[in-house]
């Protein structure tokens, strides 16, 4: 049994069923592992939701690490990549991020292990976020990437109802504006 397997699939069952429907009989039975051997690593599905989580905002903290690194890409197209990735994993009816939003509404209580991180990952994001926006110079950066990070939020939560690709275009499109606004307003043309 390889562990990023399980995860992968972990991630993918809850990414089509919900939270609330992870058990760790299911796993085993999705992955073709016994039951017995799973439970060795994860003694229940809440271990096994939260070390998926936290390999799931790994693959995304690697994926932002490459992106700060890739010196092809300016800023903006930076802060707008994270959509064309969505709507490709969208397309393979795959929901990254969206996860993190539910964890936040299933575990509500903020010092619960699960609900830290995904504020943990949403707080990345942000940082991320002001981060590009910063060496853009743009003004008021951090009001910017909270507008943005509402947003990218607001677009996860739809996606975790209606499941609709345009929603990811319109959240794009959406975040492209903020952008384009907030150099106008850096520029003057709005003052």
């Amino acid at each position: 049994m390889l562990r990023e397997q399980v995860l992968d699939q972990t991630l993918n069952l809850l990414e089509q069923r919900g939270l609330a429907t992870l058990s760790l009989e299911k796993v085993a039975e999705l992955v073709d592992v016994p039951l017995n051997e799973l439970r060795r690593f994860w003694p229940d599905a809440e271990a096994l939701l939260y070390d998926s989580l936290r390999y799931h905002g790994e693959q995304i903290e690697i994926w932002r690490r490459q992106l700060m690194l890739d010196d092809t890409l300016t800023p903006p197209q930076k802060l707008l990549a994270r959509y064309k990735v969505l709507d490709e994993q969208v397309r393979q009816q795959r929901y990254p991020g969206c996860l993190f939003i539910a964890a936040c509404s299933f575990f509500p209580e903020s010092d619960a292990p699960i609900h830290q991180l995904a504020e943990n990952q949403k707080r990345a994001s942000y940082d991320y976020t002001l981060s590009l926006l910063q060496e853009m110079g743009s003004d008021d950066a951090e009001m910017v990437a909270q507008q943005m990070e509402l947003i990218l939020e607001g677009c996860l939560s739809k996606l975790l109802v209606k499941r609709q690709l345009i929603d990811v275009e319109v959240a794009r499109r959406l975040a492209e504006d903020v952008l384009n606004i907030a150099r106008c307003r850096e520029h003057g043309a709005l003052s």
